[in-house]
């Protein structure tokens, strides 16, 4: 815990850089980088009770009360009375909704998982850029692959972010690589929350060139912002066919360990 003794630390003093302009409030950012952790592993033996992270983090109760509500809006954290937090590992990591990465999905079931792109540049969309409280005129950095699975098609995944905080994406090889892992290891950006919507559709001309599917198949369409500390970062926009992916959720305390 030393180690997160001093993380702490330099969080709350406010080491390392930042983007200009106001901070979030300081219960935003333990939130965090408490979210960060979670996502990385650090906390499969179990999750601290409140008091100890009011202690790492030498603040009140209630801040970290205020620090815990996001993750365990997400389902990233849960506990019931008189029980110790714990965290949800929803595949590899947490999940932030019905899906949280195709990426570690794919691997997850035992399939090789590979990406090829289909588009990346610099563009300006004033209704994405709507989506993502930006002025209509910022620019962002479009992102869209065709992801395998067993080498066959799964999805295509189309992602629009602002290009002034993700310039470093733009030399990435993603043919296997997660976007979410080179988003924190290169732009220092972790989401810790959204909002998603899956929905049941079929497959278009396009989506059938794409796909290698008939036009009329089965399709998931899911969209999502996600958010960095408050400030909404991704726009996501997945097809997926209906036939090879399947959603699960478990939930409640009943559950037998897997």
């Amino acid at each position: 815990m030393s180690g997160h003794r001093e993380a702490a630390a330099r969080l709350l003093a406010g080491d390392g850089a930042h983007d200009a302009g106001p901070r979030p409030p300081l219960w935003r950012r333990i939130s965090a980088d408490l979210a960060a952790r979670v996502a990385e592993g650090e906390y499969g033996d179990g999750f601290p009770g409140e008091v100890e992270l009011a202690q790492t983090y030498g603040v009140s109760r209630g801040t970290i009360r205020n620090a815990l509500r996001p993750l365990r809006e997400t389902g990233s954290v849960t506990a019931q009375r008189g029980r110790k937090p714990r965290v949800v590992m929803g595949g590899h990591g947490s999940a932030f909704g019905p899906v949280s990465s195709l990426f570690a999905s794919v691997q997850a079931s035992g399939m090789t998982q590979r990406s090829i792109v289909l588009a990346r540049r610099v563009v300006t969309d004033p209704t994405t850029a709507a989506l993502l409280s930006l002025p209509p005129t910022e620019e962002l950095l479009f992102l869209s692959r065709l992801r395998l699975a067993d080498e066959q098609p799964l999805a295509v995944d189309n992602v629009w972010l602002p290009a002034r905080r993700v310039a470093a994406l733009l030399e990435v090889d993603f043919a296997d690589t997660a976007l979410y892992k080179e988003l924190r290891e290169r732009c220092g950006i972790t989401l810790d929350g959204g909002q998603e919507e899956l929905r049941a559709d079929t497959a278009t001309a396009v989506d059938a060139e794409r796909l290698g599917c008939a036009v009329g198949a089965p399709m998931f369409r899911i969209q999502r912002i996600g958010y960095h500390q408050g400030t909404a970062i991704e726009l996501r926009c997945s097809h997926i066919l209906g036939d090879r992916y399947a959603v699960t959720a478990t939930f409640g305390d009943g559950v037998p360990a897997a």
